[in-house]
Order: structure tokens, then sequence, then C-alpha cells
């Protein structure tokens, strides 16, 4: 990862897009889409249209980033960085945010396991026979992973 350029009075130069790319682990196609949906802000232009960014952007892209990583939504990702807004005001709602996508997390593994348990049936059911009389495929087709038990 590179650094970011410190200009002589302290302050951070702008970055080109691909810098903000290598800087953040992100692909400039997201970064554009980011700013597309209003996540990142329009970036400024140089005379010759290369977008630049600054430390904010920088550290706005790590939030998104670290919120898409922990499985939030886009939209959950926005009312959180909307509620940043007002650091003043208490964090209950980022908290019922975090509690409803941790609920439904809990819910997502509990498809899972119901998920591994009906493909583990099914590997467990292969006989190795010809594909016409295989059950993984019957299963598959009957939408259940008894069929022909």
């Amino acid at each position: 990862m590179r650094h970011v350029r410190i200009s002589k009075d302290g302050m951070m130069k702008p970055v080109m897009i691909g810098q903000l790319a290598s800087e953040t682990s992100t692909k400039v196609t997201t970064i554009r889409f980011y700013e597309s949906i209003g996540l990142l802000r329009s970036a400024p232009r140089t005379a010759s249209g290369r977008r630049t960014y600054d430390a904010s952007d920088i550290e706005r892209l790590h939030f998104i980033r670290n919120g898409r990583r922990l499985g939030f939504s886009v939209d959950e990702i926005r009312s959180l960085m909307g509620l940043a807004q007002n650091p003043d005001q208490d964090c209950g709602a980022a908290s019922a945010i975090a509690a409803q996508h941790l609920k439904d997390v809990e819910e997502r593994l509990a498809q899972l396991a119901v998920l591994r348990d009906e493909l583990a049936m099914l590997s467990q059911s292969c006989t190795k026979a010809r594909m016409a009389d295989c059950r993984i495929m019957k299963a598959i087709g009957k939408g259940h992973p008894q069929a022909d038990q």
C-alpha cells in the first residue's frame, strides 16, 4: 500500500482515483459506483477532468469498506453515515441498525445450517450409479432431498 502525499504545510495533497483505490483496496469502478449512488461525494476534477480526493474521502471510503465487510447493506451504511453527521447525538439509532443487521445475519446462518444439512444428506445419498439414476439430480429436480429414497 502506498501512503498519501503530504505537502510542505502538513496537509494531504489531493490524490487521483487510482491512488484512492490503492489506499483503500477498492476497485476504481466501485469508487465510481459509490459516487454515483451518493455514498461518496462527487469528486472535484482537475483541469484535465481527473477526479481528485482528500483525506476525508479516504476516511469515508474506509468506513464504507468496513461496513460492507461486516455485511451491512448500502442503505444501512448510508443511514450510519447520516448518523455520523451529528456526533453529539446518542448512538441508539446506530445500535438499532447494528442489532437488526445481527438479527438478519443470525437468520441467514440458520438458513445456511438447514442448507448444509440438506446438502450433506444429498451427498451421502449418492450411490455412484448412472446419471439417469442419480438421487442428487432427482432431488434437485423435485426440489427436496428425499426424492426417490
